[in-house]
């Protein structure tokens, strides 16, 4: 059973429990928080001008996007050498959620650059991270 740490008001999985991120960090490495603001402020973004909600509530769908989003985030198994999702070799996104996210972000990301511009600068400089190799099984 996977045992659940309250932090900053949001769930976070212990990463101790998880075996692909036994030894690394806590979720809150600066990369790691940085990611997490990042995709908050997107999904707000979007929500505050596409479904009319005030900046700081989310309407019931982008909650549920927001909290999957941070949830695939702790479940990460590259946690701080993570490369931007999209480039990432691992696909930890169900599908439809994927899409989700896309389009938020290609909603979110020019506007970016005018709400949060260290934000953006930030995402856009991880982007040319090389993705990590994932370890092979096999001893």
């Amino acid at each position: 059973m996977l045992q659940i740490k309250e932090l900053a008001g949001r769930r976070w999985y212990d990463c101790a429990i998880l075996p692909q991120c036994r030894g690394t960090v806590s979720p809150e490495h600066p990369r790691l928080r940085r990611e997490r603001k990042t995709i908050q402020a997107m999904i707000r973004l979007y929500c505050s001008d596409q479904h009319a909600q005030p900046q700081k509530s989310l309407c019931s769908d982008c909650q549920e996007l927001e909290d999957y989003a941070l949830d695939r985030l702790a479940r990460c198994p590259f946690q701080e050498n993570k490369s931007v999702c999209a480039r990432c070799i691992v696909h930890c996104y169900r599908p439809e959620m994927r899409l989700r996210v896309n389009k938020v972000m290609r909603y979110a990301g020019p506007r970016m650059l005018l709400r949060h511009p260290l934000l953006a600068v930030r995402h856009l400089l991880d982007e040319r991270r090389q993705p990590p190799v994932l370890k092979s099984k096999k001893n």
